[in-house]
């Protein structure tokens, strides 16, 4: 058996998800879409943004990223993004490569960007030799576990929208964000500004599958062919749409999320009591950033698989999950006190 702190991708998937694929595999349905669970989780998702949400659904967060930033940009502009953003580090390049557009990475201290990091790259516009900006890229919780505040994403959407800009949120952690700040995610993304949202639940208890949920007509009326042109359009949708419907029922979501940031409390006082372990980031939601003595972690490495952050500083991160327990925690902690005794 295994139990991991290294991802939230490691993690298993809610029964209540599991038993809605199983009930969409009802004899014969109408293919890519035209079907009884996929307008039901449109309608969900509608309820939980408004109206004016449209969502397509995708196989992936690559490919829900990849079709929102073609949807806002032709292949003569450029996108901003933090350093560390997914887009930029972990994506092998692909909405770079399907949307055409130069990727403008900005460094930042804890994964968000803020509006006077983006204004000396708001340049050059009408100028036929250099890229035109036109998008601003998110992930919401950030790559280094921190959380942007309402007041902070609108801040963003009002600075960019003044320059004829989208803003682009990946949400594949936004449940994680909004039980941070005791939030909903409409409060998040369409009041706050957000034009176009990477909505994603493979974190927090689905299966597979994201959502593209357009939050405006211009942007809306072109995902249809950008989602087949990009192969993200499914055949069989209904065994990925079908997830969103217990996944918004009865705040699921905000359920899973809220055990994995409790648990990855939970994780940090453990870890805080050794003080030879120093936390880099804030902690935020349920990702934890630290460093620690080789040694230590060569024992953890022993127990546990994750992933170095960086292996120069011996920054490491560790990740809690909806489904994470008590006893996780309990077993960790029996693991952590032998690691700090060799």
């Amino acid at each position: 058996m295994m139990r991991s702190f290294a991802s939230d991708n490691n993690s298993g998937v809610h029964p209540l998800v599991l038993d809605a694929i199983i009930k969409a595999n009802m004899d014969h349905a109408v293919g890519y879409g035209d079907d009884p669970w996929t307008e039901a989780a449109e309608a969900k998702i509608k309820e939980v943004f408004g109206n004016q949400a449209y969502p397509f659904f995708v196989f992936n967060g690559t490919g829900a990223n990849s079709v929102a930033l073609q949807a806002v940009t032709h292949p003569f502009n450029s996108i901003m993004c933090a350093e560390t953003a997914h887009i930029y580090v972990d994506e092998c390049g692909a909405p770079a490569k399907l949307s055409g557009c130069a990727v403008v990475p900005i460094a930042t201290k804890d994964g968000k960007l803020t509006p006077e990091l983006i204004k000396p790259h708001l340049t050059n516009f009408g100028v036929c030799h250099h890229s035109q900006p036109k998008a601003v890229y998110i992930s919401q919780v950030s790559e280094l576990g921190t959380v942007y505040t309402i007041a902070e994403i609108k801040a963003l959407a009002d600075l960019i929208h003044s320059y004829d800009m989208y803003l682009h949120v990946d949400g594949a952690r936004l449940a994680n964000a909004c039980v941070f700040l005791n939030c909903t995610m409409r409060e998040m993304t369409v009041d706050a500004g957000v034009d176009v949202l990477s909505f994603g639940g493979t974190k927090n208890g689905m299966m597979m599958g994201e959502a593209v949920v357009s939050f405006r007509k211009e942007i809306t009326q072109n995902i249809q062919f950008i989602r087949k042109q990009s192969a993200q359009l499914a055949s069989k949708l209904r065994y990925l749409s079908a997830q969103f419907i217990p996944y918004l029922e009865n705040n699921l979501w905000y359920k899973n999320a809220k055990n994995a940031n409790e648990k990855a409390l939970s994780l940090a006082r453990i870890l805080k009591k050794n003080p030879q372990i120093k936390f880099t980031q804030k902690i935020e939601s349920n990702q934890l950033f630290f460093t620690a003595p080789k040694s230590i972690i060569e024992q953890m490495q022993k127990y546990y698989f994750f992933y170095f952050w960086n292996e120069d500083t011996g920054e490491i991160r560790l990740v809690t999950s909806w489904d994470t327990t008590d006893e996780d925690l309990d077993q960790f902690e029996r693991n952590f006190l032998i690691s700090q005794c060799i």
